[in-house]
């Protein structure tokens, strides 16, 4: 079995003599997430349990469960130079303080998004479950202009897009990506989430907002479509159900690209037949096998769309490729 590309750090201070515990999780939060400080509630029944994946593009997907306790990235800590974003989700109740002001209380699910560069406090009351992203500076600031104008926000958990960024960094977390490329692929998504659900919150850039937000929902259309090319029943209906849009918008996504959702379909499928064609041993991969294979339930329908896009036809490929 191969290595893992994007292995998942643990720590469990069960693992941990008693005395030692705090000094491990900041050790590990240090190396991994951001330096924070934390003073359990009870000092007695110190228990943290931490996980996190780094991925492509300054980009790390982590989560923590942590016994009652408060915590705080200080002045001091801020000296490491981090001004990276975290992008916290708890599943309790808890209460954050930013730069110094009054203390705030966060409903379960809703998005605490703060900059490292920022001193902050919080004060968990009972056991909690944080999911965290911790996303480049930069990289989000590309894709959600003007975002600096404020060190933190705020973000409902009805936001546009809440659902699905929370249920792609879970996915994340349970199935890390098994390739170089799929890791790539995923920050992307992930960062592109991101800046969906900040569409409408980051004040100023709304058309540049829209712009990002509109990229990041083809993407996913795109994938939706990839992942189900075999499938002869393929219909924008279908992947607009899926994605939670109409069908016009997902035509507008790709009129805005010069194209249509049918023919970059049709073109996807050409060009994966193209790769099997190349691919294929000329006994294990007919080319009607092929053309039905990628989706295409008619062999002259096929034939005529490869060569117009090819300019050749199926069998011309398959005799130059052996």
């Amino acid at each position: 079995m191969g290595s893992i590309l994007f292995p998942t750090r643990r720590l469990s201070t069960e693992d941990v003599p008693l005395r030692e515990r705090l000094a491990f999780v900041h050790d590990f939060m240090a190396r991994h997430i951001g330096g924070r400080r934390f003073a359990p509630a009870d000092r007695d029944n110190v228990r943290i349990d931490m996980e996190a994946m780094p991925l492509p593009g300054g980009l790390t997907v982590a989560r923590g469960h942590y016994n009652p306790m408060g915590g705080a990235r200080t002045r001091e800590l801020l000296q490491d130079g981090r001004e990276q974003y975290l992008l916290l989700i708890h599943n309790e109740e808890h209460e954050i303080s930013i730069d110094g002001k009054a203390l705030v209380k966060i409903a379960p699910g809703d998005i605490v998004l703060l900059n490292e560069g920022t001193c902050h406090e919080f004060w968990y009351g009972r056991p909690t479950t944080v999911d965290l992203v911790s996303l480049d500076r930069q990289t989000l600031a590309d894709l959600a202009p003007r975002i600096e104008l404020e060190a933190s926000y705020l973000i409902p958990a009805s936001a546009c897009g809440m659902p699905l960024l929370a249920n792609y960094v879970e996915t994340l977390r349970r199935h890390p990506p098994a390739s170089a490329k799929a890791g790539d692929m995923a920050s992307r998504h992930v960062y592109d989430l991101t800046a969906l659900v900040l569409d409408g919150f980051v004040r100023g850039g709304a058309e540049r907002n829209e712009r990002s937000k509109a990229a990041a929902r083809r993407r996913l259309v795109q994938r939706d479509v990839l992942e189900n090319l075999s499938d002869p029943g393929l219909h924008i209906d279908l992947v607009a159900q899926r994605q939670g849009v109409t069908p016009r918008y997902i035509q507008r996504l790709f009129e805005s690209e010069g194209t249509t959702f049918t023919e970059y379909v049709r073109d996807c499928r050409l060009d994966l037949a193209f790769r099997l064609l190349k691919e294929r041993e000329a006994d294990s991969g007919m080319i009607t096998a092929i053309a039905y294979d990628v989706g295409f339930s008619d062999l002259s329908t096929f034939s005529r769309a490869f060569r117009r896009r090819f300019n050749a036809t199926p069998s011309e490929i398959r005799r130059s490729s052996f």
